[in-house]
């Protein structure tokens, strides 16, 4: 096993690389989709329901169908993964989003306002950042799903760690199948570990509670 891994490091590197991409890629996107769409579903609640149907009928589709409708417009690319894996992580950052911004409790809402607070300078400077440990909890589960569902873009010939799987299952081969499924777990772990401390650095006031 030590000996194909040192063999075919560069490789082993490069699809480790390729298929984090892949995964964070979306869950940023997502987050900068939902930001927006969150507050106005905050502000207005009717809104909410019929967007949250939406991307629940979305996120119902098997994602190797999602990559196959995308491919007629955007190709065998990542982009045809990546736009995929944004739909589905809209589907668990959104109702963190909204859920943080709801959290946020009314008598502060109102201090700020009596303090000259506007509803923008409010927003960033008062709601924003109380909901950032639950908006970073559906941003954490986005990532970790993503770099999952990054190595089926295999399938459709985009490079990322399926190519292990793969490999290693038509040559018989489980070596790079216990490499590739290792890799996907470190990666889903340091990913996490790193939206950790980013909340820790930006909620210093909850570390200290």
């Amino acid at each position: 096993m030590w000996s194909w891994v040192s063999d075919n490091w560069s490789l082993i590197w490069r699809l480790t690389w390729e298929n984090a991409e892949l995964g964070v890629l979306p869950a940023v996107y997502g987050l900068i989709i939902s930001l927006p769409l969150g507050i106005i579903a905050a502000r207005w609640r009717w809104f909410y329901p019929p967007v949250l149907t939406l991307f629940n009928i979305l996120y119902a589709i098997p994602s190797l169908a999602l990559f196959i409708a995308l491919i007629p417009a955007f190709g065998l690319t990542d982009t045809t993964v990546i736009i995929a894996l944004t739909v589905f992580s809209l589907c668990v950052i959104l109702p963190n989003v909204v859920a943080g911004l709801q959290a946020v409790p009314a008598a502060v809402k109102q201090a700020a306002t009596a303090m000259g607070y506007g509803p923008v300078r409010r927003l960033a400077a008062v709601e924003l950042p109380l909901a950032v440990p639950v908006i970073i909890a559906g941003l954490r589960i986005g990532v970790v799903a993503g770099i999952s569902l990054a190595s089926v873009g295999q399938l459709i010939g985009v490079s990322s760690l399926g190519y292990l799987f793969i490999d290693g299952l038509q040559r018989s081969f489980p070596t790079e199948i216990y490499v590739g499924l290792f890799l996907v777990i470190v990666l889903a772990l340091a990913c996490d570990l790193i939206l950790v401390l980013a909340r820790r650095a930006l909620t210093p006031w909850a570390a200290r509670s």
